[in-house]
C-alpha cells in the first residue's frame, strides 16, 4: 500500500519503538486513518533492522504537531 498523506504527530523523546508505534497508532486511530493504512506502518516498523530505522519509518508517515 502506498500511503502518501502524514499524520500530524511528533515522537515523544526516548520511546522505544514498541512504545513509539503504540502512541502513533492511537494518534493514526483518532484521525481516522484505516486499518490498512495503520497495518502498513505497523509491518514496516516491526519488520525494521533498528530501532533508529522503525523511528524513521515513523517519521515519514507523521508531520511535527
Amino acid at each position: 500500500m502506498n500511503i502518501r498523506k502524514k499524520l500530524v504527530w511528533s515522537c515523544p523523546p526516548r520511546l522505544s519503538r514498541f512504545a513509539a508505534l503504540a502512541d502513533w497508532v492511537k494518534a493514526a486511530e483518532a484521525d481516522d486513518w484505516s486499518e490498512a493504512e495503520i497495518q502498513t506502518v505497523l509491518d514496516e516498523v516491526v519488520e525494521a533492522a533498528t530501532d533508529t530505522a522503525a523511528l524513521e519509518a515513523l517519521a515519514w508517515y507523521s508531520r511535527p504537531a
